[in-house]
């Protein structure tokens, strides 16, 4: 189910933080309603973003970070797309290599577009 897929994403974010302050830890959750699950998954990013913002000391290697939470992360971004193709909601692809991507912006509000794939 998505909501599982979601729910499974900000556990990874979740994780994510954890090791990077040092005290990694992995607490898998019971996936909540949607929207809230929404919510979570966006409020575990922007934590995890602002603590790599932040400057203080990173606890774990960068690539670790990447290569694993990260990562899995980004697998199931396109597993969520893949099943919104399947059920005739695609989404629109985009040029990320010239997107209007900024730091700290990792909510679900997002610029429009800049180059869409058609």
């Amino acid at each position: 189910m998505p909501v599982q897929i979601l729910a499974h994403m900000g556990d990874l974010f979740d994780w994510a933080l954890t090791a990077a302050m040092g005290q990694e830890q992995w607490r898998p959750r019971q996936p909540l309603p949607w929207a809230e699950e929404q919510q979570r998954f966006f409020s575990s990013l922007m934590t995890f973003d602002a603590f790599l913002a932040s400057g203080g000391p990173l606890h774990a290697p960068v690539e670790q970070l990447l290569q694993g939470p990260v990562a899995d992360a980004l697998t199931h971004v396109g597993q969520l797309a893949m099943l919104r193709r399947l059920a005739g909601s695609p989404t629109v692809g985009e040029n990320f290599y010239i997107a209007a991507i900024a730091a700290g912006q990792v909510g679900a509000n997002q610029p429009a577009p800049v180059q869409p794939f058609k």
